[in-house]
């Protein structure tokens, strides 16, 4: 469904941002984004929505295709209107529109018809929002704005989901939802989804696949099942150490990594 090859992006014109990642996400599939910030994530996520130019950004090499169409050349709308959509750090809610509003927001980028059932669909996801639908977004918690975001998301009906950085700065008990959320998409939906996250143990719960990145390359990629093996996935990434311990970070964070991380 889509497929990233050999990507190079450099911001600036100087700062090269991704050197070389392929990235392939299967229909239906759920597939993962690992790495720490700085690691060229966010800007794949960019280069397959069409939005690098407005970051002063560009493809210098490689190709994104969906459904074996390139896309890096197209605006950002027409690539929405194959069904493709982000979701951007934090959301990206309108914070001085009500959560209806925001919701009608996202029913405008989809198909048109339907409207209805599928505001009654977000209501019966999100039960907890439409108690909230005439409140300003801006005054809802960090959870409920994440959870607007994703339901606003449902109203566009798109095919692929690009999720950035879902969890960030979240309760655990709401990352447990919103994820269970993401997985119900998913599965419900047949929505494709890639994840962009640095917290591992969450993405790789979801995902069948997932890539690491460091220094904007690939440095290891593979199925969850066999990532969650890995014993350098397992220390850097879930903490854990060598006898299923877990790790404290403080003891960890000055590792130093096997020679084929830094090639």
């Amino acid at each position: 469904m889509l497929e990233v090859q050999n990507l190079e992006v450099v911001y600036d014109r100087v700062i090269f941002a991704v050197k070389g990642v392929s990235i392939k996400v299967p229909e239906g599939g759920i597939v993962a984004v690992l790495g720490p910030n700085g690691s060229g994530k966010t800007t794949i996520l960019r280069a397959v929505a069409g939005i690098l130019k407005s970051q002063k950004g560009d493809i210098t090499f490689g190709q994104v295709k969906f459904d074996g169409q390139s896309i890096a050349d197209l605006p950002p709308d027409q690539i929405r209107r194959l069904g493709l959509c982000l979701l951007p750090e934090r959301g990206g809610i309108f914070d001085e529109l009500t959560v209806d509003e925001n919701l009608r927001l996202g029913a405008i980028l989809g198909p048109s018809g339907d409207f209805q059932n599928r505001l009654e669909k977000a209501w019966d996801w999100f039960p907890r929002l439409k108690d909230r639908r005439k409140i300003r977004s801006g005054y809802l918690s960090g959870g409920e704005q994440q959870m607007l975001a994703l339901a606003r998301v449902l109203l566009a009906r798109p095919r692929f989901l690009m999720l950035d950085e879902p969890s960030l700065g979240l309760a655990p008990i709401i990352v447990d939802e919103i994820f269970a959320f993401i997985k119900r998409l998913n599965a419900e939906e047949n929505i494709s989804v890639l994840i962009v996250e640095q917290n591992a143990a969450r993405a790789l719960s979801i995902a069948s696949y997932a890539y690491v990145l460091e220094n904007g390359k690939t440095v290891l990629d593979g199925g969850t099942s066999d990532l969650l093996k890995d014993k350098e996935i397992k220390e850097f990434y879930l903490g854990i150490g060598g006898e299923g311990t877990r790790r404290n970070y403080r003891n960890i964070k000055h590792y130093k990594r096997r020679k084929r991380w830094l090639s």
